[in-house]
């Protein structure tokens, strides 16, 4: 468990980033990073509906389920993920940067961990206090 201050910091950072920053920039480099992350999620749909894949609770995707992919798969399948996450912390950098504070990236994905979630399907995994839950 994380010690009161610190999650007591985390709030007043993120009531602080909710008041003054704009999550909802369209910058150049915000929509190539949202394009490659809109194709590859055509290929990473089955595997978040057979619930090989799950959504973390910080923003990122996991391989919940490595056994249930066929061998063959596995590896495309983790550079999937890799690049998945790789995207997603380009694109909390790129709203900080966009909003002249590169420091607010972690509170940024702070922020867009719970909407991830919120945006799953019904019967995608997601982890959660108790472990993994299905949606």
């Amino acid at each position: 468990m994380k010690p009161l201050n610190y999650v007591f910091a985390a709030l007043l950072l993120l009531a602080s980033l909710n008041a003054t920053a704009d999550i909802q920039v369209n910058t150049p480099g915000v929509r190539s990073v949202t394009a490659q992350m809109r194709m590859r999620h055509a290929q990473l749909y089955p595997y978040y509906t057979s619930g090989a894949v799950g959504l973390n609770t910080d923003g990122s995707i996991v391989l919940r389920d490595i056994e249930s992919v066929p061998l063959a798969v596995r590896h495309k399948l983790q550079k999937l993920v890799d690049a998945e996450n790789l995207d997603r912390g380009r694109l909390y950098s790129e709203i900080a940067n966009a909003n002249a504070h590169p420091e607010w990236q972690s509170a940024i994905r702070t922020a867009f961990a719970p909407r991830w979630i919120n945006n799953a399907q019904h019967g995608w995994w997601i982890m959660s206090d108790e472990g993994w839950i299905q949606k």
